[in-house]
């Protein structure tokens, strides 16, 4: 005897749990995700740091993950604070952590409602734009994965998602989150890392930096490096048909 079907309801609950508590959290706390805020609360900041190192990586890590896993805006400057607090190597490890395993958390919550609906019906007829992305992504996984995190285009929610509701595999999507948001997360958190001037001159950071040349470059060359396994195979298949 088969298990009854989930109601939409029961099944969309943790996404409208998500959405639900991102409203109340970005209403409530909102306004503690800015640079203002920052630059505020530095010195204080800077003191329970001193007295309570791993307490505040802790920390950190766990409001990074509620921060991604509910896609609350200000992830940004959040990665800006931890380069000033805890220096670039340490802030880029902690923020690719909280941001994996919030990303993963949403992304496990989509694939339960949505996500595995949507790719039954794609499979179902294998028609359309969607059906064809879900083909080609099939082929190529982690390629596309790494592109959807290396391409600063991309927004950082939709990366989160778009995989969930095209059935990509969880080892893959956690593989490529942790290592493609690597370079981006270290920018930022360079950046951070100088904010103490920034502070001393009153000023604010230069976020546009990430698409300067010399920053946006390597990153376009890794999007390129992992797009490769993606030409190759489209050279193969054009020779077989030749």
């Amino acid at each position: 005897m088969q298990p009854a079907a989930k109601s939409p309801l029961k099944r969309n609950l943790p996404l409208i749990a998500i959405i639900i508590a991102a409203i109340i959290t970005y209403w409530q706390f909102g306004d503690y995700l800015s640079f203002e805020a920052l630059s505020e609360n530095r010195e204080a900041l800077i003191e329970w740091r001193n007295a309570n190192l791993l307490i505040a990586a802790l920390t950190y890590v766990g409001i990074y993950i509620a921060v991604v896993g509910f896609s609350i805006p200000g992830g940004v400057f959040l990665t800006l604070g931890a380069g000033f607090l805890f220096g670039m190597i340490f802030a880029t490890l902690l923020t690719v952590i909280g941001a994996t395993i919030g990303a993963t958390a949403i992304f496990l919550a989509a694939k339960t409602g949505l996500g595995n609906a949507l790719q039954a019906r794609l499979e179902g007829n294998g028609e359309g734009r969607l059906a064809k992305m879900q083909a080609g992504l099939k082929q190529n996984e982690v390629s596309y994965l790494f592109l959807m995190r290396l391409v600063p285009a991309v927004p950082f929610w939709f990366a989160n998602l778009a995989p969930a509701f095209l059935g990509v595999s969880l080892r893959h999507y956690v593989f490529t989150t942790f290592f493609g948001i690597m370079p981006g997360t270290a920018v930022f958190a360079w950046v951070g890392s100088g904010l103490g001037e920034v502070f001393a001159r009153g000023g604010t950071p230069d976020l546009g930096i990430i698409f300067e040349w010399q920053i946006l470059g390597p990153m376009l060359a890794l999007a390129a490096l992992s797009s490769l396994p993606m030409i190759l195979k489209l050279f193969r298949r054009a020779e077989v048909e030749a």
